[in-house]
């Protein structure tokens, strides 16, 4: 009976210490000529064990609610020896209750990075300095991730850590590297925090509750009330789509949710199918032809 218990504790225990991602790393390097590539497999490492090991909230999670992620780093170019740059993808996703399915919560990819690493230099990341635009970007979207992934749960559940990757994008305004700033483009990390917390996205907030709490989460027992629920929340898009048509965090929302809506909707009724796609094309255009798929499905 002791040994039970002593093997009891220990998984209890791993269970505690679970920390929040369960976070698959990939470097690509083919693009560089160099005698050393060993240094792009420990960066992935570093990274791997970073993203994993790092506690970015103050919640326990067991080990299967851990949030699904991959990173994929394409290194274009070695600058020197200890300096790079290439683009930054970044895809998460959560289960949906009550089936075997995920649903991509973010799938994006950051075409301005710019880094240094050091072979073997330890990533340790202090929230209250700038220390390395490496750390930078990979809390910044650690934090996105999870205030996407709390949103969908609870009604504006992510907030605190929205204002965690604010407060990385204002500590690296005077960084030499690309992308924190709001003049470097209308697609960059200062932009999408910025309308994430902006009062005119709040509603497209409460579409990821609506859509993946109300909706996704309910389709496993009633495919219907779902799936009408799902509905609901594509109209809340547009009540931001209509004061913000060119909204950088509508684009990334639809970039996720684009072919998972399609085929959401395939199975569906003929005038859900019309609402559904009226909604669609008006909110975004760029998957018109994806959508028009919907109507044509039997």
């Amino acid at each position: 009976m002791k040994y039970v218990l002593i093997i009891l504790f220990v998984f209890l225990g791993m269970r505690a210490q679970a920390q929040e991602f369960q976070c698959a790393v990939q470097v690509v390097s083919s693009q560089i000529q160099s005698s050393n590539k060993k240094v792009f497999e420990t960066l992935q490492t570093s990274i791997m064990e970073f993203m994993n090991n790092q506690k970015w909230t103050n919640d326990k999670f067991a080990p299967e609610e851990r949030i699904d992620c991959n990173i994929m780093i394409n290194i274009s170019e070695m600058i020197s020896i200890d300096e790079f740059r290439g683009t930054f993808q970044i895809q998460a996703r959560r289960p949906v209750y009550n089936t075997n399915y995920y649903t991509v919560l973010f799938n994006h990819q950051d075409q301005d990075f710019h880094f240094k690493y050091v072979e073997f230099e330890p990533l340790i990341y202090n929230p209250n300095n700038f220390d390395s635009n490496l750390i930078a970007v990979l809390a910044y979207y650690a934090n996105i991730v999870l205030g996407l992934d709390y949103d969908s749960f609870k009604n504006n559940g992510g907030t605190p850590y929205f204002q965690e990757a604010e407060r990385i994008v204002n500590r690296a305004q005077s960084a030499r590297e690309g992308g924190w700033k709001s003049f470097e483009g209308q697609r960059n990390r200062y932009w999408l925090v910025e309308n994430i917390l902006n009062e005119y996205h709040r509603p497209l907030r409460q579409c990821m509750y609506q859509y993946h709490r109300k909706g996704l989460d309910r389709m496993g027992d009633k495919v219907e009330e779902g799936r009408a629920e799902v509905v609901k929340a594509l109209e809340l898009t547009r009540k931001v789509h209509r004061q913000r048509p060119s909204s950088f965090f509508t684009q990334v929302f639809f970039t996720a949710k684009a072919d998972e809506l399609v085929k959401i909707f395939e199975e569906s009724f003929s005038m859900e199918k019309g609402r559904v796609v009226e909604i669609l094309l008006e909110v975004d255009p760029p998957n018109s032809k994806k959508y028009e798929k919907i109507l044509s499905s039997k």
